[in-house]
């Protein structure tokens, strides 16, 4: 037996040496891109004084060398982005664009054009090539973001030559954007001034995708939106709320053409790679009785005729790198292995452009090729020693490696962790290839033989249209996406819990365990579903009994009013729909008979999308004053798109629903009221609600000169049990209308860490002065307001109660203005000014807001039995109705209140 001391040091496995390079060229060019030339040259010339001793002492060292090698790849990588850092913001446009200077420029387009998603701004990015400015004319090479107003800019290809002529502005920096030396906004609705058309292979392609998107028009909707993106990348049909399930299944990486669409081509020429110099080979190239070598240069023309198809995007460059080099070894006969060439395409490309460095969706590429190489067939093969069917095994190692090793970046870009990421994946991975090559097909035959084209189109819509319903199905779940905290932290997070369950789940054997995986199944599946009855259990949300919710939707407002079992009135969208879509799924709301949009501010209703998501809407009712008016037509359009007719609401109306009720109180007819057309915020939509006994005030967004309109107009306000404050608690407030209404709870819609300084410190002070309970989104999370005046919050972990606070014991008088016993209308705006029955008289307890009908013009006094508890942090004194405290109050030390 050798002597283990005596056996000569083993050089490192090959398919990990070019691994090491190729992460240090990586890391250093992504530093070297926001470093200063003079550190990058410093920290160079100690790298390879370095190289020179290892070599020096260590020559024969298999250890010593790869270091060496690592060192100058690193060298080499800090030099290209330092170059590449440097000659993106050299020149005069930095400067220019600091001054916010307008100039003429010549340009050449680099990207295809894209319209903004929230707007009809279109985005193209370009090579800035000559300035013509204050200075004079110079010539540069400076990459620039351009924006125009026009979708004619639409129709631009890359490398058109155009002449244009903005304002220079500084753009948003942060990892690959870093690379925009400057943003062009074009002045005017000029449409684009060309003076060199694209090349001959820009056209070629451009045709080929035309021709794709022509084949498709007749599919359905799903279908004709996600062909073009599965085959070719082209997103721009995709529907937003499509797009929303394909991110929250995380299915987004199907629409960013990747080595999946290149290997589907590249096998069906060579067929399986580990085949492909073998005499058993098979592919296309195989059946015609091609030679390797020509095989390998159809392969090499077919690699960059996708990339110019498909758009050089980093995953696109990714995939052809590595089938180059793939194709290669094929044509010179070399041992191929496919961890080797990925780590030598990484190389490559960073050095070729070191932007590369900072993208995440190359990032995400690299990461999930090299999880499928090398995790994967080790879960392969540890599921099929189970007894797992060898293809299902393949694909679930495939869809749980990729999944585990790219979440956290995922996580760190959406804040949140798919729970459905790698059932969905398994169930559209079939239908994606079918796609892909029937889509390929369609393509190639849309030039000559459109009818045939079309056929071909019809039998892939068919994959394309199941891919689609199985990521809207996986995103309507409850818990398809659980939240994560966002930035590198979230990442690294999840990171670590990955990486612990992995070791965990080898450590304890589970593959061994059958109970303990159909367990962790079971518990999966009732994460995903989210039974509501086992929801309420566990996390107390929502409430029994809730009458109000204010939702945790960022810096908005978004309100929903309960009015029987699955049925709600939504008061505002907020900014975000998946956070208003995600509020209303936990709040089980799965009617809205009626969608209230206080007024056309983003943050009010570009979350519309979500509360018309998987739910049946009656009427949207809006402000009769529609300014801004770019958000109020997206209101329209989506409406319109819904098939949900639009109303305009007007002081003085009054409906029912159930026992939900409500009046309009603002704003006046147009022309009445200088206050109400002062602006966007002023004109809002005020309603003084009620239900379950207890009187609501949702205020919208008005302004000082409106609030003091308001209490001249009602005179007679009566106080009320909930406060949802103007302008999420904004320092602009009318004193003498807080005092007026002296609520008990007062809600603030608001979001944390937000750059206005919401809430300001004087209004929630003033509110705590006037004796009410202050409720803010930022800091509680959503807020649900029982018909017991209790208030329960909800994602901040904890439970806080408000409850009625002691007035004296004095009832008090109030005119009841709500009570017309009409239903709630549906469809027909019209029945929105059905005349109300006549008013009565009510009386109201100041403690507990119930009323009864007044025998006479002096209310009953009302006397009730109170019990006093503590509200945290410190002891207050609150009164409310009842014999005894609840459960979760503590009495305290005076019996009385």
């Amino acid at each position: 037996m050798p002597d283990p001391a005596a056996t000569p040091p083993q050089d490192p496995p090959p398919d990990l040496r070019l691994v090491g390079p190729a992460v240090a060229a990586w890391v250093a060019a992504a530093l070297a891109l926001g470093a200063s030339p003079f550190a990058v040259t410093l920290v160079c010339t100690v790298a390879l004084a370095m190289v020179t001793v290892l070599l020096a002492r260590h020559r024969t060292s298999a250890t010593a060398v790869a270091l060496a090698a690592g060192l100058l790849c690193a060298c080499a990588g800090a030099t290209a982005g330092a170059l590449a850092g440097t000659a993106a913001h050299r020149g005069p446009l930095p400067q220019l664009a600091r001054r916010a200077a307008e100039v003429t420029l010549e340009a050449t387009v680099t990207g295809d054009p894209r319209t903004a998603r929230a707007g009809s701004t279109v985005v193209l990015e370009a090579d800035a090539t000559r300035l013509d400015g204050p200075a004079g004319t110079a010539a540069l090479r400076t990459p620039v973001l351009v924006l125009a107003d026009r979708h004619s800019w639409l129709d631009l290809l890359p490398s058109t030559r155009l002449r244009l002529t903005g304002r220079l502005t500084l753009p948003t920096r942060g990892g690959s954007a870093d690379r925009i030396a400057a943003v062009v906004r074009v002045a005017g609705q000029e449409p684009p001034h060309v003076i060199a058309p694209p090349t001959a292979l820009q056209r070629a392609a451009a045709r080929l995708r035309s021709g794709l998107r022509r084949a498709t028009d007749g599919l359905a909707p799903d279908a004709r939106a996600l062909l073009p993106g599965l085959v070719v990348g082209d997103t721009s049909r995709i529907p937003a709320d499509l797009d929303d399930a394909f991110r929250a299944t995380d299915l987004t990486h199907l629409l960013a053409v990747s080595g999946g669409n290149f290997t589907i081509l590249l096998a069906l020429l060579i067929g399986p790679s580990h085949l492909s110099a073998r005499a058993e080979r098979r592919g296309l190239a195989a059946r015609l009785g091609l030679p390797l070598r020509l095989t390998a240069l159809l392969g090499g023309a077919l690699s960059l005729g996708f990339v110019v198809v498909c758009r050089p995007d980093p995953s696109v460059l990714r995939a052809a790198a590595c089938g180059l080099i793939t194709l290669l070894a094929l044509a010179t006969g070399r041992r191929r292995s496919l961890l080797p060439a990925l780590a030598a395409a990484v190389l490559l490309l960073v050095l070729f452009d070191p932007w590369l460095a900072r993208s995440y969706g190359f990032l995400l590429s690299v990461l999930a090729t090299a999880a499928l190489l090398t995790l994967a067939p080790r879960w392969s093969e540890a599921l099929q020693r189970r007894g797992v069917r060898p293809r299902l095994a393949e694909a679930l190692a495939a869809a749980g490696a990729a999944q585990a090793v790219c979440g956290p970046v995922i996580a760190l870009l959406a804040a949140q962790v798919s729970l459905v990421a790698v059932p969905c994946n398994l169930l559209s991975e079939p239908a994606v290839a079918a796609a892909t090559v029937l889509g390929f097909a369609a393509m190639a035959a849309a030039p000559v033989a459109l009818p045939a084209a079309k056929c071909l189109a019809w039998l892939a819509g068919w994959p394309a249209s199941w891919t689609a319903v199985v990521a809207r199905t996986g995103a309507a779940l409850p818990g398809a996406a659980l939240p994560w905290p966002a930035g590198w932290p979230g990442c690294l997070l999840l990171a670590a819990v990955t990486a612990a369950a992995v070791l965990a789940a080898r450590r304890v054997r589970l593959l061994r365990r059958p109970w303990v995986c159909a367990g962790l199944a079971l518990l999966l599946l009732l994460a995903v579903v989210r039974p509501a009855p086992l929801t309420r259990v566990v996390t107390g949300w929502p409430p029994s009994g809730w009458r109000l919710a204010a939702c945790d939707v960022g810096q908005g407002d978004a309100l929903v009013l309960a009015a029987g079992e699955g049925t709600a009135v939504v008061v505002d969208a907020g900014p975000d729909p998946h956070a208003v879509d995600g509020c209303l799924r936990g709040l089980q709301v799965e009617r809205v008979p009626l969608l209230v949009l206080s007024h056309f501010h983003a943050d009010h209703v570009d979350g519309l999308p979500g509360v018309l998501h998987g739910r049946a809407v009656g009427m949207i009712e809006t402000t009769p004053f529609a300014r801004p008016p770019g958000r109020a037509a997206f209101v329209r359009r989506a409406a319109a798109q819904a098939g949900v007719p639009v109303a305009e609401g007007a002081a003085g109306e009054r409906r029912r629903l159930g026992d939900l009720s409500w009046e309009v109180l603002w704003p006046p007819p147009a022309g009445t009221s200088a206050a109400a057309e002062d602006g966007p915020n002023d004109a809002s939509l005020v309603l003084l609600v009620r239900t379950a006994g207890l009187t609501l005030l949702l205020l919208g967004d008005l302004e000082p000169p409106a609030q003091q309109a308001l209490v001249e107009a009602y005179p007679g306000l009566p106080p009320v049990d909930v406060l949802k404050v103007a302008h999420h608690g904004s320092a602009h407030q009318d004193a003498q209308l807080l005092r007026a209404l002296h609520p008990r709870l007062a809600l603030i819609s608001v979001g944390a860490h937000n750059r206005y300084g919401h809430p300001a410190a004087a209004t929630v002070a003033a509110l705590k002065a006037q004796g009410a309970a202050v409720l803010r989104t930022d800091t509680d999370g959503a807020v649900a307001v029982t018909g017991s005046a209790t208030a329960v919050t909800a994602g901040r972990g904890r439970r806080r109660r408000t409850g009625a606070r002691c007035r004296g014991c004095v009832a008090w008088c109030k005119t009841d203005s709500w009570i017309p016993p009409v239903s709630m209308p549906t469809s027909a705006a019209s029945a929105f000014n059905a005349r109300p029955p006549p008013m009565r008289r009510r009386c109201a307890s100041s403690n507990s807001g119930t009323s009864s009908p007044c025998r006479s013009r002096t209310c009953r006094s009302i006397w009730e039995r109170r019990s006093c508890w503590r509200a945290r942090p410190s002891w207050r004194r609150w009164c409310r109705p009842g014999a005894a405290a609840s459960a979760t109050s503590s009495t305290a030390p005076s019996p009385t209140c």
